[in-house]
């Protein structure tokens, strides 16, 4: 029926809206006629600016006959509900204090327009639309439009599913919505609901709180028993993304309470409870779910159950009944936050009917006072006195009934509605206070109180921050949610076989201290034999010298406790072993090439030694580059053959060190490409010396022409970018890893770099093998040239080093365990290197340094002549 009748609804908004778009035309009138009026209780009071009200003062609602045959009725609401009717008069005493605090909103008087959403989703809406839009017969269009709108903010509502439909509609116009009582964490969404705000904490933060509360405890193993509602399956969600082994345990079972009687379901669900290990039950749920299992957990006589609740079943004065008592006393559960109200008491002792007044809100007063005294104002219904009924005269004294109306000292949604009217009140005292010229809003402008917008009051809410008299903080953060607040209460068995609920502790959530819990277990009342909290685990922590083995298909909470020696360890445990003793577990020791071991130490010095000697020699070319030594054997190439010899030594640095994901990576890639540039170097300077000594021949000229600078470059490029893809590939496709390994000893963790693609590494040498056999050949074959052309023979010398040296390689790399392995590598890198450099270069540094005066072209032509 709500469904219908909010279709029912929307379809007469829009219909009103077409309407007064036609009348508002020129061909029409300048005015928009309203179409029909939405007959509702409320209470209203004028005011400078205006608050809007929702509260739900009646239980139920009549629904009138929607066939369309006729213009249907206005609803009815029946079941006056005193504690909502309590919540508006709340209201109503925020805002009459607040006009008469000379230091808020000084010289603004504010009012309140407050209707009763009869907890109907469709009565509810169209207060909602009342407030926000007016219920004036005829507004005249002025241009442009000015004034103020009906109300500037509405407190409510009290209904997270009430809220959600107001909000997606309101929060359209930026209308700001300020509920006090919805708490699915649905509400959150700033991009559903962005002008909806709320005093009372999301359901996200309650799940938060019963966790601390577990924790605290070491309940690590609990039960989840839900609504089949928005309430309890958003929680469930919550639960089930927050709880863990580490925020404090698992969840035995998940059940969702039925929506009506249930005799089969609800007796299933109380089975998997008396069967469970869990001695821990949550519930999620309101009281008229429980009362149906509480009637099955009766019945089957299931004890020796914690029992934690959520807010809405707290403080349930219909489960605190005698034969409830045994099975949920000792009950801990999450309450709204109770504040004190100063002066309360006393306005509402100052509520009279005005029987001569018979508008709105005299007529809620009037409901009040016959709902409370039993009686009927004149003239009373037909029957009424025959059946012995009362009159009501008006002069009645409300101190002389007992009344939960006049209880204060358990003030929990009414203070939610208080902080709600003064969060309201701030952000407009806020707004009014704004200097002209240093506005929030465009072009530095400031509200004006004669045309105030809705998203105006909006920007300031989200930015308030006050301190009620009870000493709360109130303000609200990105998703217009409170600092949350959550009083702790117990269940507590009295004498006389009822039952009191104590506040025992808080759970809170401040800006500068996170989410705190305060509770006192001195206060705490257990339902057990042994008066302590009892233990609630699926598996007992495990002794010293044995690990956990979790069981399979079960939650992590469940586990075997076997010795730490014992079969293979769990990856959870793979870093620890047994002690001697084997009376604890300790860290295994860990093996890898380490720079602070003397094998590591000396590997780095002598890979750094071979960069500085490298980085001095090129340094003597550089200054020599003019020199006829330098410029006869191809200076640039010699000067990329020096830099790529720094590389070399430079990348065996990789292969010290912790293994990381990086330096797996990049060690064989570096590795590999910076010798492909370092052999195919060599090979351009082989292929040079044969192409100049063929040039120097009658009619050999023309080889020349192949082998430029160009050419060279290309060559040593295109050989080097072979390598290059290889190396993409191959980590693209099976990439290095660290990894752990315990197979070579049991007490022993060995990090080593496995290779990933086996096919993917031989490549890789393979390619830089076939180079180096490529200008070993090369050069063999021009040793026998003319002596100014005799670098093929320092070529064949250091190819037949750099053969012999990686030949070596393959056995010693395969036989090698652990960080052998890759000492064997960085040596065959540093001896391979050091081959090179001291079989090309020492020769002409020989030269350049100790025998300048062979380092002439004179000298060199001389030599040659002689020699051929």
């Amino acid at each position: 029926p709500d469904t219908l009748f909010m279709w029912t609804l929307l379809l007469l908004i829009f219909l009103c809206t077409c309407f007064s778009s036609l009348a508002s035309s020129p061909l029409y009138s300048s005015s928009c006629q309203l179409q029909g009026q939405f007959h509702l209780n409320g209470m209203h009071k004028a005011g400078d600016v205006v608050l809007g009200g929702l509260f739900g003062m009646h239980f139920f609602s009549t629904h009138p006959d929607l066939s369309y045959h006729s213009e249907p009725k206005q609803p009815t609401c029946h079941g006056f509900d005193v504690l909502g009717f309590k919540q508006a008069q709340t209201m109503a005493f925020a805002i009459d204090e607040i006009n008469r605090n000379p230091n808020l909103l000084p010289n603004v008087t504010l009012g309140y327009s407050v209707y009763d959403n009869c907890n109907t989703l469709g009565i509810g809406f169209r207060a909602a639309f009342s407030l926000a839009g007016g219920q004036k017969e005829q507004v005249i269009i002025h241009e442009p439009c000015e004034g103020s709108p009906p109300v500037l903010g509405i407190v409510g509502d009290d209904s997270s599913t009430r809220s959600i439909a107001i909000s997606t509609v309101l929060g359209l116009y930026r209308v700001p919505l300020v509920s006090y009582f919805s708490t699915c964490s649905c509400l959150s969404n700033r991009q559903k609901f962005p002008s909806f705000f709320r005093t009372i904490p999301s359901d996200a933060f309650q799940v938060r709180a019963i966790i601390q509360i577990l924790k605290h405890f070491g309940w690590t193993w609990a039960g989840l028993l839900i609504s089949d509602n928005d309430y309890g399956l958003h929680a469930a969600r919550s639960f089930q993304s927050d709880l863990g082994p580490s925020d404090g345990g698992c969840l035995a079972y998940l059940e969702v309470l039925p929506q009506g009687d249930d005799p089969a379901e609800l007796r299933r669900i109380v089975d998997v409870m008396r069967k469970s290990t869990a001695r821990v039950v949550i519930v999620f749920a309101h009281e008229g779910h429980i009362i149906n299992l509480m009637e099955e957990v009766v019945r089957q006589n299931v004890t020796g159950l914690q029992w934690i609740a959520s807010e809405a079943w707290t403080a349930s004065d219909k489960l605190q009944t005698p034969h409830l008592t045994p099975y949920l006393a000792g009950t801990l559960g999450i309450a709204i936050r109770r504040g004190e109200i100063q002066g309360l008491r006393e306005f509402m002792l100052q509520i009279h009917p005005d029987i001569s007044n018979n508008n709105d809100g005299n007529d809620m007063v009037n409901r009040f006072w016959e709902y409370i005294y039993r009686c009927r104002f004149a003239p009373p219904p037909s029957g009424w006195v025959e059946a012995g009924g009362a009159i009501c005269t008006g002069q009645e004294d409300l101190e002389t009934v007992q009344t939960e109306f006049l209880d204060i000292l358990n003030l929990r949604p009414e203070y939610n509605v208080y902080k709600a009217v003064y969060a309201l009140a701030y952000a407009l005292h806020e707004l009014l206070q704004c200097e002209p010229g240093r506005g929030p809003f465009s072009g530095n402008s400031c509200g004006d109180l004669q045309r105030l917008e809705p998203w105006q009051l909006v920007y300031y809410l989200q930015k308030v921050n006050f301190t009620t008299s009870f000493g709360d903080e109130v303000s609200f953060d990105e998703n217009g949610d409170v600092l949350p607040i959550y009083d702790i209460m117990n269940w507590q068995w009295l004498p006389d076989g009822g039952i009191k609920v104590q506040n025992v502790g808080e759970v809170k959530k401040s800006a500068l201290k996170g989410e705190e819990l305060t509770l006192h277990e001195d206060k705490v009342y257990w339902n057990f034999v042994s008066k302590k909290p009892p233990r609630s685990v699926c598996s007992e922590s495990c002794p010293p010298g044995t690990r956990r083995a979790r069981k399979k298909g079960e939650p992590e909470c469940c586990f075997d406790c076997i010795l730490c020696s014992e079969g293979k360890i769990s990856n959870k445990t793979e870093d620890f072993w047994s002690s001697p003793q084997r009376d604890l577990c300790v860290p295994k020791k860990t093996e890898f090439l380490s720079y602070h071991e003397p094998l590591g130490i000396c590997l780095t010095a002598t890979s750094l030694l071979g960069t500085f000697i490298c980085a001095v020699v090129l340094g003597i070319f550089i200054c020599s580059r003019q020199t006829p030594i330098v410029r006869a054997n191809n200076s640039e190439l010699s000067f990329q053959l020096l830099v790529s010899l720094k590389l070399c030594f430079l990348c065996s640095l990789l292969f010290i060190g912790r293994p990381r994901l990086w330096t797996c990576q990049l060690r064989h890639a570096a590795f590999g490409i910076s010798f492909v540039l370092c052999v195919a170097c060599i090979l351009v300077k082989t292929m040079v010396v044969l192409a100049v000594f063929k040039a120097s021949k009658p009619g050999g000229g023309a080889s020349l022409k192949w082998f430029g600078a160009v050419q060279q470059r290309g060559t040593v490029l295109v050989l080097t970018s072979v390598q290059a893809a290889i190396c993409t590939a191959w980590l693209v496709s099976a990439s290095p890893v660290p990894h752990k390994n315990t197979q070579y000893h049991n007490d022993k963790i060995v990090y080593e770099c496995v290779v990933g693609s086996t096919i993917g590494f031989a490549v890789l040498l393979g390619y830089i093998g076939l180079l180096a056999l490529l200008s070993f050949l090369i050069a063999f074959l021009a040793r026998n040239l003319p002596d100014n052309f005799n670098e093929a023979k320092l070529i064949t010398f250091s190819m037949l080093i750099f053969c012999a040296v990686w030949v070596a390689f393959v056995p010693a790399y395969v036989s090698s365990p652990g960080k052998y392995a890759d000492a064997v590598e960085v040596f065959a890198i540093l001896a391979s290197s050091f081959g090179l450099l001291l079989a090309l270069f020492g020769p002409k540094c020989y030269i350049i340094l100790l025998r300048p005066e062979r380092n002439t072209k004179k000298a060199i032509m001389g030599r040659d002549i002689n020699k051929s």
